[in-house]
């Protein structure tokens, strides 16, 4: 027998952090609704989307990471400095590479474009900083996008405070604030980042997933399920509106049938383009102004770091100032300097994450022998010149691992790009000499597709000109009933890590789904009253 449902009102496409917002918004304002989740990857962690750094085993974690990479599982990784700064084409643990069309001749592509596979998606393996836009990053036609940012903090569990506890963290806003904040206003100047992350009973900090997200609401939803190591191969429709989803059982290769009144596809944001292509959903903007976030990396040596430690130990009495390993607790997180944010501007347009290296998901050097947690990492990361042939293309005739619609990446710089990157070349060395002695000669610019930020590629528009996929709302234009959700539906040009406000656009589509599905129910219930 099938493991699937016949027949339900939602059907989610994906377990990242969006597709998690839709179950967790219907599960709440649409509790009697029937909500089926498909995601292609394995479940790797318990509860199922949790991040897997808070795995404490060390080979359980290297173990989910890898059960996470698909078709590039046993690859080679970035884990080392070397690896970085020789600009080797890895991908990060817990993702894997596209194999080919990642670079068409003449173009810059993006050689280091990646993907993850598994319950949770990239929230399985991302650093939890969740600043919100700002200036033109904002979405100027949705004038309730704060209050959808609020939600958006609610459902990640977004803090500000948990690193107030770590010995330099201080230190580091205080140096960067030296040389920035002059002139901005308040909102703009340097601060804690905000994180999905938070502090359990038992003292650790552990990263928020989409397990967070989920909550124990959607989880105690007796009308939810989510299946794992299912591929959705396309969307059905029935005259051009959505009625469920074909979906192949990856543990025993049947395909079957999922009938749906609605469809969210939230698959990332090259796959969710890929799912609606298969699907003959082909409007002129989809895959179209896909753009990424250049990143440019540097190290430093918080500089006088052991006079400091122990002019704070004196001044509260907790010990000699000599920060030891037995002082960090074994496993997720390491509470040495924290995470800073310089926030984006029009004027400065990068946003900075300053970050002690155990939270960075790139190895820039190696930690301090004398005062742990010394060594900083500081990353900036530029908004991209939005251009209409800047996209991911789909083919008929050629098939990927999964045997759905192989792509190909159509991605160059502009002179704008290329200025903006300079920039941010000459800014992070002087944030760095802010903060301390920068480690090696010059930053470094990784490979285009490191961020891992890919925007754009199923973007929202206010009107159907032509130039979006989906409305404010998230429903597709050209397809009622179809929701596309994550990264791709954000239709400006960013800086700042995108989940926060990518999960705020996934509340507006849920909540227009969920108010949908109360207005037909209290229709049947009046319908019922009148009959009887």
């Amino acid at each position: 027998m099938s493991r699937y449902p016949e027949s339900v009102d939602v059907a989610i496409v994906g377990s990242g952090p969006a597709g998690a917002t839709y179950a967790r918004i219907l599960s709440e304002e649409a509790p009697g609704a029937t909500i089926a989740l498909f995601e292609v990857g394995p479940t790797v962690s318990d509860p199922p989307g949790a991040h897997v750094k808070n795995i404490e085993d060390p080979v359980a974690r290297a173990e989910a990471q890898e059960r996470s990479e698909g078709p590039g599982a046993g690859a080679d990784t970035v884990s080392s400095p070397g690896a970085v700064t020789a600009g080797q084409r890895r991908g990060r643990p817990g993702t894997y590479l596209l194999e080919e069309g990642y670079q068409e001749p003449g173009e810059d592509g993006m050689p280091v474009v990646a993907f993850s596979s598994n319950v949770g998606g990239m929230a399985a393996h991302w650093t939890g900083a969740c600043p919100r836009p700002g200036d033109s990053e904002r979405i100027p036609f949705l004038p309730d996008l704060d209050a959808l940012l609020d939600e958006g903090d609610r459902l990640l569990g977004v803090t500000t405070d948990a690193f107030d506890g770590a010995p330099f963290t201080a230190l580091v806003r205080e140096r960067l604030a030296a040389v920035v904040d002059d002139g901005r206003p308040p909102a703009q100047r340097v601060q804690r980042m905000p994180l999905a992350v938070h502090r359990r009973e038992d003292g650790r900090l552990v990263w928020s997933g989409s397990d967070v997200v989920f909550g124990d609401v959607t989880r105690a939803n007796e009308h939810f399920t989510l299946y794992d190591e299912s591929l959705v191969t396309r969307v059905l429709l029935e005259d051009g509106r959505a009625a469920g989803v074909e979906v192949r059982d990856r543990r025993t290769g049947e395909l079957h049938t999922v009938r749906a009144r609605f469809v969210v596809v939230a698959a990332d944001a090259l796959r969710t383009p890929q799912v609606l292509w298969a699907s003959g959903i082909r409007p002129a903007a989809l895959g179209r102004m896909l753009n990424d976030q250049t990143q440019v990396v540097y190290a430093t040596r918080i500089r006088d770091a052991a006079s400091v430690a122990k002019d704070a130990a004196t001044r509260t009495g907790t010990g000699t100032g000599d920060v030891g390993a037995d002082e960090v607790i074994d496993g997720a997180i390491s509470e040495r300097s924290g995470v800073s944010w310089v926030p984006y501007t029009d004027a400065v347009p990068f946003h900075g994450q300053v970050m002690q290296l155990d939270a960075s998901p790139i190895p820039l050097a190696d930690d301090d022998p004398v005062v742990p947690g010394s060594i900083v990492g500081l990353g900036l990361f530029c908004a991209k010149d939005l251009q209409w042939d800047d996209r991911v293309a789909f083919s008929d005739d050629e098939r990927d691992w999964y045997g759905m619609p192989a792509m190909r990446i159509h991605y160059t710089l502009t002179d704008r790009d290329h200025a903006v990157i300079a920039r941010a070349q000459d800014e992070i060395v002087e944030l760095a000499k802010a903060v301390g002695d920068p480690i090696g000669d010059r930053p470094f610019t990784m490979p285009l597709g490191a961020s891992l930020h890919y925007q754009g590629s199923v973007r929202m528009g206010e009107t159907d000109d032509g130039r979006s996929v989906c409305g404010p709302d998230s429903e597709v234009w050209a397809a009622p009933g179809v929701f596309v959700a994550g990264n791709g539906v954000i239709p400006t040009g960013t800086a700042c890590n995108p989940t926060l406000t990518s999960v705020a656009l996934a509340v507006k589509g849920a909540r227009r789904i969920a108010s949908v599905l109360a207005g037909d129910k209290a229709l049947l219930m009046q319908q019922t009253d009148i009959s009887l």
